[in-house]
């Protein structure tokens, strides 16, 4: 049964929070559910996000909701367990809409995992996200 594998416990890490205003842009807004509230980048030539979770997990799905023109046209996962060093999982390529859009997953097991974006549609590197979810189950 796929779910969200994102929990009170899990720790998040972002690159950069706009204008370091955490309060209105920051990472817990990734995984609020709430429409109205996003993540906000600061500027810079790529941006991610590190989930480290409570218990090894097996990824299938990476949904994503951009905000339009300031989407990523290229990313990639990369997961780890334990103490290893992050290995690549897979390359995404998101459209530059307002639509959450599904990406599969080959199936991992990992303890930590890192969404990279680049290749940003705004000028600056600005990346904003609505949602992020992380769909598959525990291991």
């Amino acid at each position: 049964m796929t779910h969200s594998l994102v929990c009170p416990e899990t720790v998040s890490r972002v690159s950069s929070v706009l204008n370091r205003n955490t309060r209105q842009f920051g990472k817990k807004h990734l995984f609020d559910q709430n429409e109205e509230t996003c993540w906000n980048s600061d500027q810079g030539p790529s941006q991610w996000v590190i989930l480290e979770f409570p218990q090894r997990v097996r990824v299938s799905q990476l949904q994503i909701q951009f905000q339009g023109g300031f989407s990523s046209r290229r990313g990639h996962l990369e997961g780890s367990q334990g103490n290893e060093a992050l290995s690549k999982i897979v390359d995404f390529y998101p459209e530059d809409n307002n639509s959450l859009q599904t990406f599969p997953v080959p199936v991992a097991e990992v303890d930590r995992l890192k969404v990279t974006f680049e290749d940003a549609a705004d000028f600056f590197g600005r990346i904003v996200i609505y949602h992020l979810r992380v769909l598959g189950e525990r291991a």
